[in-house]
This record gives C-alpha cells, sequence and structure tokens, in this order.
C-alpha cells in the first residue's frame, strides 16, 4: 500500500463516516474517531483515523503511543505544535504533515494560537489488537 492510497483511504473514509461520540479533555482538544478497519492485505494490520479539533490556545496531554502504531499527522487547519521524542518543538501550518514513529512519546501537541481554532487529521496503521492507541504520561 503506497502513502498516497493511504492519505486517498483515509481522505475517503472521513468523506463517508459517521462520526463516533467525540471525547473531549479538559484541556482544550476533541477527539473525534472516523474510521477503523483492518487493513486486508496486510493481516494483524488496521487503519484508524482520528480528527483532532483544538480551541484556541487548546493542547493534549503528554502521551505515549502504542509499541505497533506508525501514525501519520496532517494538519487540516490553522497551526500545530508538536514535539515527538527528543525532536525540536515544531509548528505545522495547514496542509503540512509529519510522522510519528511506532512507540513514540507525544511530548508537545497544542494549537499554535490562542486566538483561532486548529485541525489535525491523525491516520494511524496499528496491530488489530491494539486497545489503546495513546496512553498519557503521568506528570510529577
Amino acid at each position: 500500500m503506497t502513502i498516497r492510497s493511504l492519505i486517498g483511504a483515509a481522505a475517503a473514509a472521513l468523506a463517508i463516516a459517521t462520526a463516533i461520540p467525540a471525547a473531549a479533555h479538559d484541556l482544550g482538544e476533541t477527539v473525534t474517531p472516523h474510521f477503523e478497519k483492518a487493513i486486508p492485505n496486510i493481516p494483524g494490520k488496521k487503519l484508524s483515523t482520528l480528527i483532532v479539533d483544538y480551541a484556541p490556545g487548546g493542547a493534549s496531554l503528554p502521551h505515549n503511543h502504542a509499541k505497533s502504531a506508525f501514525i501519520f499527522a496532517y494538519v487540516l487547519s490553522g497551526e500545530i505544535e508538536s514535539k515527538v521524542n527528543d525532536g525540536p518543538t515544531q509548528t505545522y501550518r495547514a496542509g503540512e504533515s509529519w510522522y510519528e514513529p511506532p512507540a513514540s512519546a507525544h511530548l508537545v501537541s497544542r494549537n499554535a494560537s490562542k486566538t483561532k481554532p486548529a485541525k489535525l487529521l491523525a491516520v494511524i496503521v496499528a496491530d488489530s489488537d491494539e486497545k489503546e492507541l495513546t496512553t498519557t504520561i503521568k506528570q510529577d
């Protein structure tokens, strides 16, 4: 499966999917699952897509990704600040993207603006039996 096919499948899923009730967190983020399907030509793998809406100044809690989860992130609107593992904190604008290798620590994920909302598409390829794709990092 090529990246182009993967992105095309995700876009098609978003166009036809009915959103599952969204999960809201206290930090100004709403995560809406849009699609999940086994990948027929890769036994034991599934493709999931999520939309993350950030309110102005909103953020996600620092979290770890599942050991099997390869993530492609695409900014749909606004600007997102992201820091993965030991990499630098970077700002991505609408139309820009990045990837996160399996078992990554996503230490910063937030709206870069205090006045405008932002929206992110996450496309995830993971083991079919993965139950939790993210786990909050406990902070002392």
